[in-house]
């Protein structure tokens, strides 16, 4: 099990950058895939990006393919979101997360979670 505090995140206009870390505490870290997901007002809480134990990015939505990057030092216990050419629909709360299974592509897949951070991206 591992703790995990986000940073980063806020307000930009469209076509922004922004980057979200995800430090993690405890043990293990490097032993678990970790992923970032989203969640809109109304919305399900969906998965946007997936990376491996070993830095391999695994998975990235549609919505976000070409426009956002996932990466981890597990050095530094941490795992990124780079988001860019940010558009007003990728306003949501975004969290990270943790799971023992590689391909793991559900919220109820995934143990451990950030506290969220909220994104506002402004047209």
């Amino acid at each position: 099990q591992v703790q995990l505090v986000q940073s980063g995140g806020g307000s930009v206009q469209a076509g922004g950058s922004l980057r979200l870390s995800c430090v993690a505490s405890g043990r293990g870290f490097d032993t678990f895939v970790v992923a970032w997901f989203r969640q809109a007002p109304g919305e399900e809480r969906e998965i946007i990006a997936r990376v491996s134990t070993s830095g391999v990015p695994t998975f990235y939505a549609d919505s976000v393919k070409g426009r956002f990057d996932i990466s981890r030092d597990n050095a530094k216990n941490t795992a990124f979101l780079q988001m860019n050419s940010l558009k007003p629909e990728d306003t949501a709360v975004y969290y990270c997360a943790t799971s023992p299974i590689f391909r793991a592509i559900r919220p109820l897949e995934y143990g451990d979670w950030g506290q969220g951070t909220q994104v506002i991206v402004s047209s």
